[in-house]
């Protein structure tokens, strides 16, 4: 048993067991856990800090930033731009990629979204940090293309969040199962305190925003009313509904009693296909929960093998319990044979 060992520990152990995993890659994900203890040590202090509220500004895809938006994506550059390990940064706060000093430049694509959740700061429900990392290609010691950042989700080498709630936690995947680390703050550390998470197939919970019930597609409209039917519907059973508006607690929250949350299409803007960025939350979210044996979706397409084409790329999400997820796949699938 590995429980209780530190998280860098942890992943040494991995490597000496077999495990693909580069002592630059170990340190990688060992420095982002120091940006993302900072990050928790920030956030915590709360109205202490004299840093809630808005910002007065917008990040590129039209939303408001709040002022710890802007301050935790400049702990995560600050801090990452100078280890040597990061080749560029992608970072859903700002529009461009994040160029890293050619002396520092790295192996890996880091992208991250700073501070997931952040609607919520102002009323202290937990909040959090998601990042993904990418290889960089051959040669990359020069300052990586636009194009270098566009890859598919199948190709990331680990993926994580942490969350920011009662208790600090780090759920990390680098291909090879989930693990969760508690952060110790005795000893300012993450913790292995769960090994090898395990999603259960068949849920009775699902997370969604109903405000947003009038926009949706057909498939997704039958789908909950189906939900909402209970045990004398077509789906023969009692759903309960959760919505936190925090990605990072509602994928927790699967990873530790199963579920499926939902962020689909919706009609509001017909030039976004979603709410959620591919790069910065689809695409990692994705790669863990597959790797804790759930399953995840657009409705239509699996998330990880949906083209990258934008730094910012935006598509529907549907992920958790695998089967519950493949009923909703169905719904979409059987409309489209229909509408056919």
């Amino acid at each position: 048993m590995t429980t209780g060992m530190k998280l860098k520990q942890f992943l040494l152990h991995e490597k000496r067991a077999g495990v693909d995993l580069s002592y630059d890659l170990i340190e990688l994900i060992h420095e982002v856990s120091i940006t993302c203890k900072e990050i928790n040590a920030t956030v915590s202090r709360g109205e202490l800090s004299g840093v809630l509220g808005v910002a007065g500004s917008e990040n590129v895809q039209g939303e408001t930033q709040k002022e710890l938006d802007i301050i935790t994506n400049d702990i995560m550059v600050d801090h990452m731009k100078f280890t040597g390990l990061v080749a560029g940064m992608g970072s859903e706060e700002v529009d461009d990629p994040i160029v890293v000093p050619a002396v520092e430049r790295g192996e890996y694509l880091l992208m991250f979204d700073p501070l997931d959740g952040s609607s919520n700061i102002d009323v202290n429900i937990s909040v959090g940090t998601i990042f993904s990392v990418l290889k960089a290609p051959m040669g990359c010691r020069a300052e990586p293309k636009l194009e270098d950042y566009y890859q598919k989700g199948t190709q990331q080498k680990a993926a994580g969040f942490v969350v920011y709630g009662p208790a600090t936690v780090l759920v990390l995947t680098t291909g090879q199962g989930v693990n969760m680390f508690t952060l110790d703050t005795r000893i300012g550390e993450f913790v292995l305190t769960t090994e090898g998470c395990q999603i259960p197939d068949e849920t009775t919970e699902y997370a969604i925003n109903m405000a947003n019930k009038r926009f949706w597609e057909k498939p997704m409209l039958q789908y909950i009313e189906d939900c909402l039917a209970g045990e004398k519907g077509p789906l023969g059973k009692r759903y309960n509904m959760r919505w936190v508006a925090s990605m990072v607690a509602e994928v927790y929250r699967i990873l530790v009693r199963g579920g499926i949350f939902m962020y689909p299409y919706d009609d509001r803007d017909p030039s976004k296909a979603g709410k959620l960025r591919l790069m910065y939350e689809a695409n990692p979210m994705s790669f863990i929960v597959e790797q804790a044996g759930g399953a995840s979706s657009t409705g239509r397409e699996r998330i990880l093998d949906v083209d990258a084409t934008g730094l910012h790329q935006r598509v529907p999400v549907v992920l958790g319990s695998k089967a519950e997820v493949e009923k909703v796949v169905e719904y979409h699938l059987k409309s489209g044979t229909e509408a056919a």
